[in-house]
């Protein structure tokens, strides 16, 4: 390929749409969680569900805040302190969109492993 023609598959893997800030492990089960509960869950629920101390989960809750994506309620629930959180719009977006590119990651693994295993079963047909 002459060096002026711009290669096509350049940058094909990518996946610039795999956003730091949601990409973290115990970030992206927060937002799993906050997604299959619209209307939140409570700080204790969501650490419990997470699997996350206290500390851990608040510190990533500031992060996910920061970036506008959950929405942190401080309040009362009788005499006792509740907190609970929730997506925002925004942050139900931004992680549709980075599931998006998750499952276009699959699908290009997906293709590779079968296009390996039918260069396996078939090594004529590779070069075909």
């Amino acid at each position: 390929m002459p060096d002026n023609e711009p290669d096509a598959d350049a940058g094909r893997f990518a996946y610039e749409g795999l956003d730091r800030v949601l990409h973290e492990k115990a970030r992206l089960g927060i937002l799993t969680a906050l997604i299959t509960h619209p209307t939140g869950l409570s700080f204790g629920e969501l650490a419990r569900l997470c699997d996350l101390t206290d500390g851990n989960l608040s510190r990533h809750l500031d992060v996910l805040d920061e970036a506008k994506l959950v929405k942190i309620t401080k309040g009362y629930e009788g005499r006792r302190p509740l907190t609970t959180c929730a997506l925002t719009a925004t942050g139900r977006k931004r992680f549709r969109e980075y599931l998006a590119q998750l499952e276009k990651v699959l699908r290009d693994a997906a293709a590779q492993e079968d296009g390996a295993s039918a260069k396996q079963v078939n090594p004529g047909l590779a070069g075909a």
